[in-house]
């Protein structure tokens, strides 16, 4: 049964092949603006005994979407935080979904005469400190692959060594071909499609150099597997859910919790290290993490700000009040 409806796949045609976004936000921009149509077809009444997943959205035209106001926008937001239990930064992904549909339609398209979600505000949201792995959990983390007996424990080494040492995402580990490592430097694609030069440190080298023996063939059929650097078991090119899967494995190991840890988190740990310890400016980290925005990369900083803030608490002078050095036996003369 078909989902979508033209409008919807004209705006997801224009912003995968125009805007160039990656395929995962616009998987996301789908789903998100797939959501809105059933709540709003469900809230205006129009598929009362029909399971919300099933509510179809493929008949919406132009006078429905020329009809929708910014109260049932804001009604939608609500219903996301109770009903899905949806956080602020769900909520202002979502909320960043209908601002480009309806600005596409608005601007590009020129079918609507104003923009309804121009107004519409975004849910305030708590500056989180991201969770990374101190120095000795990451070297646990790595010392329980490095001692593995299992046939794959090379590669698995190498993956968790690239995502410590470089800070790189997950789908861009999974896209790296042996023709991107050129000498000390790797090419990836990160988001957008943006390419960037990662270097390579002698560890994340020795690494490559050590798993390259121990690479499996891929399948002849598989001709995006031919070239690429990290092998599954099925011999292809390694799915992302295969790279969690052996991130959440060497956690566990190591006595992680895994609901706590993930693979996005071995780049907050690389990129936590490398500011505090590496002597690198807040410039230059964006770079290495490729963030399209320095205001991503400052939440870095306040790492190290609540370090020095803590370091300042456990001054051994933190101790003494002026009350402790005045002398009692004064007051008693």
């Amino acid at each position: 049964m078909k989902k979508s409806f033209y409008w919807l796949d004209e705006f997801i045609s224009y912003f995968s092949g125009i805007r160039e976004r990656a395929d995962g936000t616009i998987q996301e921009y789908q789903y998100d603006l797939e959501l809105f149509f059933r709540f709003l077809k469900q809230y205006r009444g129009l598929a009362d005994d029909i399971d919300f997943d099933e509510i179809p959205i493929e008949d919406i035209d132009l006078d429905f979407i020329k009809s929708i106001q910014l109260s049932e926008m804001y009604r939608f937001i609500s219903w996301l935080g109770q009903a899905r239990e949806n956080g602020p930064a769900a909520r202002s992904r979502r909320i960043s979904a209908l601002r480009s549909f309806f600005n596409f339609l608005h601007t590009k398209a020129k079918v609507i005469d104003s923009n309804p979600a121009a107004e519409l505000e975004s849910p305030k949201q708590k500056r989180t400190l991201p969770k990374h792995l101190s120095i000795e959990e990451s070297l646990s983390v790595l010392s329980e692959a490095a001692n593995s007996d299992d046939p794959f424990a090379a590669r698995d080494y190498c993956i968790l060594t690239l995502f410590l040492n470089c800070g790189m995402r997950l789908s861009e580990l999974c896209n790296i071909n042996l023709a991107d490592i050129k000498g000390e430097t790797l090419t990836v694609m990160g988001k957008g499609g943006k390419e960037r030069t990662i270097y390579l440190n002698s560890i994340s080298l020795q690494a490559i150099n050590e798993y390259l023996p121990h690479r499996i063939k891929p399948k002849l059929s598989e001709k995006d597997s031919e070239d690429a650097l990290f092998i599954s078991r099925n011999r292809r090119r390694i799915s992302q859910r295969a790279v969690q899967n052996v991130v959440k494995k060497y956690l566990a190991k190591a006595g992680l919790d895994t609901r706590k840890y993930s693979v996005h988190k071995l780049r907050h740990t690389a990129a936590t290290l490398m500011y505090q310890h590496g002597q690198v400016d807040i410039r230059s980290l964006q770079q290495i993490l490729g963030h399209s925005s320095v205001s991503t990369t400052e939440i870095y900083t306040h790492v190290h700000d609540d370090m020095l803030h803590e370091a300042v608490e456990n001054n051994p002078l933190n101790t003494y009040r002026k009350s402790d050095f005045i002398d009692d036996s004064s007051d008693q003369q």
